[in-house]
């Protein structure tokens, strides 16, 4: 039987199955790259866009190109394409991504990818409130340099804990193209962070190696709190460097299989603060110089979906089974402050439900052991439910944990408004256990004001418990002394709350994250807690 010749169908009809099934070659690649604003419509020909259009530099052609991950002259493959398209999204500089074959002529396809930028040059200020605790923030910051693809920017940032001003500078498609260059430098108000990286990462599911370095030195004041009161602070220098390679075999049968062989260096350094509540005894410091072996493995399913985490706008869930696995030993022989097995794990799946509805399962566990006064361990887990969003709503939920064991006391589990329970002030509990559950009916709108921003709206109840861990911290006696803090001051049991927000996504700009409007209030009354609290965030999600 011979195949169907997809000639027969006009060339707005062509699909890519079609043309992969046929054995059809890859043609002309003709690259569109439009601007922020289509002013061939007329809701967007007005002096406004015509302005931003104007002040706007477009993407170059290459940084679209350097991402496909099919060429002139290979035979048409679906899944390149569908993968080329994820990867082009994940840009913050892109709106709009298409790619269509345009004709089909001896069994040559030629293929036109089009692409609308994002407005990129961040210039402004910004405020949010969650928690109970204001954040300010200065930026100027352009994501896409010149329409080169390369991101950078000053940004600085107040919060509860401290004053920070970053520095920054990416380029995500280097060298070979898929190199990654990253380097920041953050000065803060109570210490000072660098980091820099040369990666070059299994960018695609296909790719057969991969390698790295990266260092990073950072100096701060570590802050730990109890009832929502800070109870005690430390110093800490920390000082981390890795370096790796890896290969695999490619995709085979729907499956991508990684290995990789590196060295890890991590040195952490304590020490009491003077004039700040420190407490009686700092973690212990150390030094870990270990080599490591990591495996990992990606299906090959993901679905394309709208108005899930974001309004109109097109996103991918990873539905197949994805997992990672890192065991390394730290050598006194190179250097260690002691010999100790350090691992992590994680795994994620998805799972289709009927009539549309998803479940997405993630859980995670790391640590090291071998040294008792070293030991720690931490566990996480969450599942996310998605209805299947009908007549502009749809019903989301959530359930995460975790868990700590830490013998050397440098961390901590919190929970409060700014970490899920927004109803509460700023870690308002703490522990080494914690237990989360939300639920939201979110709403859609066809509200598009002044084609720029996309509105939605949800109404949601939070229910949750941090708890285990010592009850109370003493502090130095040559310091300040901490805020009083109890089982009586820091309410142990389930709290909960219900409220009301407002959604709004900036739909045309790279940095527009979901700004989140919400009013919460507490069903569980305590002493000191308002009868509503008034958040103000930005979130990748509703």
């Amino acid at each position: 039987m011979s195949r169907r010749d997809p000639r027969a169908r006009s060339s707005a009809d062509l699909s890519f199955d079609s043309l992969e099934a046929a054995g059809a070659v890859i043609g002309e690649i003709r690259v569109d790259t439009q601007n922020i604003f289509d002013l061939s419509d007329e809701r967007e020909n007005n002096a406004l866009f015509r302005a931003a259009n104007a002040l706007h530099i477009r993407t170059r052609t290459e940084v679209i190109r350097r991402t496909l991950l099919f060429r002139s002259g290979e035979r048409v493959s679906k899944r390149l394409i569908d993968e080329s398209e994820r990867l082009l999204l994940a840009n913050r500089f892109l709106y709009e991504v298409s790619i269509r074959a345009t004709d089909y002529h001896d069994g040559v396809a030629d293929i036109e990818v089009r692409t609308r930028d994002t407005w990129t040059l961040e210039l402004g200020a910004s405020a949010s409130r969650s928690g109970g605790t204001n954040r300010r923030g200065l930026t100027v910051t352009d994501t896409n340099f010149f329409g080169s693809g390369v991101s950078a920017g000053v940004k600085r940032t107040s919060d509860a804990e401290r004053t920070a001003t970053e520095y920054r500078v990416a380029q995500s498609h280097a060298f070979d193209g898929w190199t990654t260059l990253d380097y920041s430098l953050t000065q803060l108000s109570d210490g000072l962070s660098r980091a820099a990286s040369v990666v070059r990462p299994f960018y695609a599911l296909d790719t057969r190696w991969a390698a790295g370095l990266s260092a990073s030195k950072d100096n701060r004041v570590i802050s730990l709190y109890g009832g929502g009161a800070l109870v005690s602070q430390y110093r800490r220098w920390e000082d981390k460097a890795e370096a790796f390679g890896g290969v695999s075999a490619g995709l085979t049968d729907g499956w991508a299989q990684r290995y990789s062989l590196g060295a890890s260096y991590l040195k952490d350094t304590y020490a009491q603060e003077p004039g700040r509540v420190t407490p009686k005894e700092s973690p212990p410091s150390q030094t870990l110089v270990a080599p490591f072996l990591r495996y990992e493995v990606v299906e090959d399913d993901f679905a394309r979906v709208k108005n899930r985490d974001l309004i109109e706008r097109p996103e991918f869930f990873a539905m197949g089974f994805q997992s990672k696995l890192e065991l390394g030993r730290s050598l006194a022989a190179l250097g260690s402050t002691q010999s100790l097995w350090l691992y992590a794990a994680s795994a994620s799946d998805g799972v289709r439900l009927p009539r549309g509805r998803t479940l997405l399962l993630s859980g995670s566990v790391d640590g090291q052991s071998g040294y008792s006064p070293l030991d720690w361990q931490s566990w996480n887990g969450s599942i996310r439910y998605y209805g299947n969003p009908r007549g502009g709503t749809l019903l989301f939920s959530s359930l995460s944990g975790g868990a700590l064991e830490d013998s050397t006391g440098s961390r901590q589990l919190v929970l409060g408004g700014d970490s899920g329970l927004r109803g509460y002030p700023r870690n308002y509990q703490n522990g080494d256990r914690f237990a989360l559950f939300s639920i939201e009916q979110r709403v859609y709108t066809d509200w598009y004001p002044f084609r720029l921003f996309r509105v939605g709206a949800a109404v949601f109840y939070d229910l949750g418990r941090a708890w285990g861990g010592p009850s109370a911290v003493t502090a130095n006696s040559s310091g300040p002394s901490p805020a009083p803090f109890s089982e009586s001051t820091a309410n142990t049991g389930w709290l909960n709350d219900i409220g009301v927000g407002l959604r709004i996504l900036s739909a045309r700009s790279a940095f527009g994250n979901i700004l989140h409007v919400d009013f919460a209030f507490p069903l569980n009354r305590e002493p000191g807690i308002k009868s509503m609290q008034f958040l103000v965030t930005t979130k990748v999600t509703l």
